[in-house]
């Protein structure tokens, strides 16, 4: 009986050791991952673009609905 509570114990504390290794090499992978896509993204002025660019898209846009308004109110099919 006492042979098998020593292999028993013996199993259980190489499991929790492979366990704590392999949550590591997790935690290890994650970060260079974490580390790669930090590396990898634009700064956030660039991400963002100029405001002078988002404001002539928009006022495009605008002037494209104004447009399509009006062909509406005066009956025109687009």
């Amino acid at each position: 009986m006492e042979i098998d509570m020593l292999y028993a114990a013996t199993t259980l504390l190489a499991l929790a050791i492979m366990a704590g290794a392999a949550l590591l090499g997790w935690q290890g992978w994650l970060a260079l991952k974490n580390r790669e896509l930090e590396l990898r993204s634009p700064p956030p002025a660039m991400e963002r673009g100029s405001a002078e660019g988002m404001a002539r898209i928009e006022i495009a846009d605008l002037k494209e609905r104004i447009r399509k308004l009006e062909a509406i109110a005066s009956g025109v099919d687009l």
